[in-house]
């Protein structure tokens, strides 16, 4: 790894490097956020503000059926409890200064001059959750994390670092969220995943911004012999503009990884969402499924598979829904393969729903809200196998109150 005066040249010269897509945004308007704030022995002594805020994307204000939990407002720690002798979760600086091995690994996955937003969230010396499942150890309980913006005119920089050692398995619930006060705030979190050989992780994400919050998250994950990786990512609720193209390397022969999101663009909102998934051992296979709407927002769905290796199977599939005249969607499906034995294949489709599918369910007694409710909701989660409860609730949720019939 480079020495820490060779990173921060890095970062130095990449303080200009605009992002590669989405709205260019001047760093230079928004203040930290503080790295000091209260600190809460237990999820039961956090403001009721913060626990709603916490609830309204999927993370539970108690310990119960989790074997961790982890809280960051703005940019401090205010909260940490593990109850799995299996793993560690602690913050990343406190683990960065225990584990000389760790800067093998931190800044791997996503390089500090990716661009202007991982440069500044490395100068800041981001502070974030370290995860570590100990080889063979099989977590009963997900892990619960919530990042929170609760001051406006912030910029809160996050870096994760999570490993899940040889044989091991965890599932991982992240929500993040700004307060009703900091709708105008900055987020740029950066996580860094890494699954060894026969090792597994589920990692699943509710976003639910402010209608002004700038979102730019950078995921870099790295897979081992027989490693497999699910991440689902929900957003619903109206947001300012949000970009994520996490990029996922499957290192090892028989690697698998599997990404999921489901999204819906408000009027106002810009949400740019992809992934990219590199097969670069034999035998490896990926899958990207996107499903949107666009009620009026702008609404992007990017994703790319490269197989870099013989024998590899890939499927990409991105499907939205347009329900405003207002709203604009684009699909942009990539394939990229080095070798004639693979097997890869793409669907892109955007439309509207057929007025015969609505009146067919409401000639079985539905009103109209309740027949367009049915099939958005058939639609969002159509052909995603294995979502977790709490994202189907919030899906649920989400499409009670869009008003879709309107």
């Amino acid at each position: 790894m480079p020495d820490g005066q060779a990173l921060r040249r890095r970062a130095e010269e990449a303080l200009k490097r605009k992002g590669a897509f989405g709205r260019d945004y001047d760093l230079d308007e928004f203040e930290p956020g503080s790295s000091e704030g209260d600190t809460y022995e237990t999820l039961e002594d956090i403001t009721p503000e913060q626990k709603q805020t916490m609830m309204n994307v999927g993370v539970l204000p108690s310990a119960e059926e989790r074997s961790g939990s982890l809280v960051y407002v703005d940019n401090a720690v205010v909260h940490q409890s593990s109850a799995d002798q299996g793993m560690e979760l602690l913050p990343t600086l406190d683990a960065m200064e225990r584990y000389d091995w760790l800067s093998d690994y931190s800044w791997r996955a996503v390089p500090v001059d990716k661009d202007k937003y991982t440069a500044r969230a490395y100068l800041e010396g981001a502070n974030g959750y370290f995860i570590r499942v100990k080889a063979g150890r099989k977590v009963e309980f997900p892990v619960q994390t919530c990042m929170m913006i609760d001051t406006e005119k912030r910029t809160q920089h996050t870096h994760n670092i999570i490993i899940v050692e040889e044989g091991a398995s965890l599932d991982i619930i992240t929500g993040c969220a700004t307060s009703s006060h900091a709708n105008e705030s900055l987020h740029l979190g950066m996580s860094e995943i890494y699954v060894l050989d026969g090792g597994s992780l589920s990692f699943s994400m509710i976003h639910n911004w402010g209608e002004k919050t700038g979102v730019r998250p950078r995921t870099g994950v790295e897979l081992g012999k027989e490693a497999s990786f699910v991440n689902n990512y929900v957003i619903m609720k109206p947001a300012g503009s949000v970009q994520s193209y996490p990029t996922c390397q499957l290192n090892g022969e028989g690697a698998a990884a599997k990404f999921n999101s489901i999204a819906i663009s408000h009027p106002g909102s810009e949400i740019d969402l992809g992934s990219q998934v590199i097969m670069n051992a034999p035998h490896s296979a990926a899958e990207i499924l996107s499903r949107s709407i666009t009620l009026g927002g702008e609404m992007i769905a990017r994703g790319r598979l490269v197989g870099n290796a013989p024998d590899i199977r890939a499927h990409l599939e991105c499907r939205s829904l347009i329900m405003s005249e207002e709203g604009r969607t684009l699909a942009i499906p990539e394939l990229e393969a080095m070798y004639p034995d693979v097997e890869m294949t793409h669907e892109a489709a955007v439309g509207k729903i057929a007025r015969e599918q609505v009146e067919y369910l409401m000639a079985r007694g539905l009103d109209e809200d309740e027949a367009v409710g049915m099939i958005v909701r058939g639609f969002l989660e159509g052909s995603i196998r294995g979502l977790p409860e709490s994202l189907r609730q919030e899906i649920d949720d989400a499409v009670s109150m869009a008003n879709l019939g309107n």
